[in-house]
């Protein structure tokens, strides 16, 4: 990798994962892009297709810890493929036990600090989906961000099930029931369903912004 690339990389990794970071990214053949923020998900990986190279993506607006995280997470998607194609499930034994592998190495160069190390080798052991659905470990990797938060943002948890919230691009939802880990949440402009972490950054839409935001997307709908 092209030292002007490891640069870039360590504006987002902690240092002493750099070299190991970049040198997977060379050894994998991957298109690696830092990607804007999304609500819906840290990281992705796509699958290498004829004259396509593996594709991996992190949010750009991560904190160091999360941001490596969220690489090894998807490069153990990467590594299951090569291996067992489509024949596995997505966060079955074969994928935690290849995250599991690629984090060792991490761990003995002691890049965690202790309180977020002890968290996230017991996460491991159960890893899903990068999403926050861990909320101890999201928890932890919260207080470690350095972006200065929203006052008026509170965690989902804090929104009555049934009311309206908006996020960070401005679409607004309404939180309708915890569906295993995390709340079923409907996008008002869209109607699609998302699930969102229970910690997950939101603000309250009051009755006034509630009724402008109907208003304004049923005029949407008469000038069609």
């Amino acid at each position: 990798m092209k030292q002007e690339d490891k640069d870039i990389l360590r504006k987002y990794l902690p240092e002493e994962a750099v070299d190991q970071v970049s040198d997977d990214i060379v050894r994998y053949k991957i298109a690696f892009r830092i990607s804007r923020a999304r609500s819906t998900k840290l990281g992705d990986y796509r699958a290498a297709t004829q004259g396509v190279a593996h594709r991996i993506s992190v949010n750009h607006n991560l904190n160091p810890y999360s941001f490596l995280i969220t690489f090894v997470h998807e490069l153990a998607h990467l590594i299951v493929f090569e291996r067992y194609g489509r024949r596995v499930m997505p966060h079955g034994p074969e994928w935690k036990q290849t995250y599991n592998l690629l984090m060792q190495p991490y761990f003995e160069k002691e890049i965690f600090p202790d309180d977020l190390k002890k968290v996230l080798i017991r996460s491991v052991q159960h890893a899903k989906a990068t999403d926050g659905s861990d909320v101890e470990l999201t928890r932890v990797l919260k207080s470690y961000n350095t972006l200065q938060t929203d006052p008026n943002e509170v965690e989902l948890t804090q929104i009555a099930d049934g009311s309206y919230f908006k996020i960070a691009d401005g679409r607004v939802f309404q939180k309708l029931h915890v569906q295993r880990k995390r709340f079923k949440c409907a996008c008002l402009a869209s109607k699609r369903l998302y699930l969102f972490s229970p910690i997950a950054g939101v603000k309250s839409v009051s009755a006034e912004e509630m009724n402008n935001f109907l208003n304004f997307i049923n005029l949407n709908k008469t000038r069609r």
